[in-house]
């Protein structure tokens, strides 16, 4: 005998509340969603910890840049700290499983400003070399804009900029996968550059403006030079500036250029690196447009 509707409405109703859940679903399921989502929302990806290392970075570059004007010694080791933090956040990004695309841009970023805040330096500091270091400039920040750009339209949201497809470049792929290559050629490339730095300050021959014409402090007019005194804050002959700048004068430059000799080719290969990269990848992004118009169907008309 067939059971009333009744009947079978009570019964379904007494399964589901045996089961747990008003739907009818296991509470092991149930459990595994909340605890899915209390895991989605504690989680801060701007508290990771290599998203920390990178906010340490810029606070140290933005120190090195305060102390750039005056104090070398200074600003040299806060500068080279931050780059060297550089490494670290992706070793802690491996070991804590905290890879995301917010601390690879963050990374980039940093990485793009603090050079292009050392070569504006040099280029008041070396005015004929301006124009020099103004290219060095663009030309980081092009290729890496590109790439970058390439990357995330071309390979897709979630894909790195360093993984490279070997038949794309064998070059950049090296470059981007070899963690060894990597490090050495960055580490080098900003070694040049705080040579070049540190020789703004020592060197006459780079910087006649250290040998005074007369015997007044401030004759020399070229920014940077540690005879040009930029503020008249501390102009007491024992404050901590008039200190520092004696110091500034008496700097060797034998390191220096021992560190410019040494990095100068792997700079050079830097440049190089950056070249190929802004061409590869806009080639990259035109074989995007092509594939795109041909969908499209276009040109419609013809010429």
């Amino acid at each position: 005998m067939n059971s009333s509707p009744n009947v079978r409405i009570h019964k379904r109703a007494a399964a589901k509340k045996q089961n747990g859940t008003p739907n009818g679903q296991p509470n092991g399921s149930a459990n595994s969603k909340r605890s899915s989502s209390t895991t989605e929302q504690s989680e801060n990806i701007f508290l990771f910890y290599p998203n920390i290392i990178g906010y340490s970075r810029i606070i140290l570059a933005l120190a090195s840049l305060y102390y750039m004007p005056l104090h070398p010694r200074t600003c040299s080791l806060l500068y080279s700290i931050s780059c060297l933090l550089d490494a670290l956040d992706g070793v802690a990004a491996r070991y804590f499983e905290q890879s995301t695309q917010f601390g690879a841009v963050l990374d980039m970023v940093t990485d793009r400003c603090t050079t292009a805040c050392l070569l504006v330096f040099l280029s008041s500091a070396w005015p004929r070399w301006a124009l020099l270091f103004q290219g060095l400039i663009s030309l980081d920040l092009a290729s890496h804009y590109m790439h970058m750009y390439a990357t995330l339209t071309m390979a897709g949201r979630g894909m790195s900029h360093k993984k490279i497809d070997e038949n794309r470049s064998k070059l950049l792929h090296l470059y981007y996968t070899n963690k060894n290559v990597l490090f050495t050629v960055c580490a080098l490339n900003e070694l040049f550059f705080i040579a070049l730095y540190l020789l703004s300050f020592s060197s006459p021959i780079l910087s006649p403006s250290l040998l005074p014409t007369d015997k007044s402090p401030g004759s020399s007019s070229q920014p940077g030079s540690p005879y040009h005194p930029a503020s008249t804050l501390f102009a007491a002959p024992g404050s901590a500036w008039a200190m520092e700048l004696a110091r500034a004068n008496k700097m060797d430059s034998t390191w220096p250029w021992i560190f410019a000799a040494v990095s100068s080719p792997v700079m050079a290969a830097k440049q190089i690196l950056n070249v190929v990269q802004l061409v590869k990848a806009s080639k990259w992004l035109a074989e995007g447009d092509i594939k795109t118009r041909r969908e499209q169907g276009l040109p419609r008309k013809d010429n």
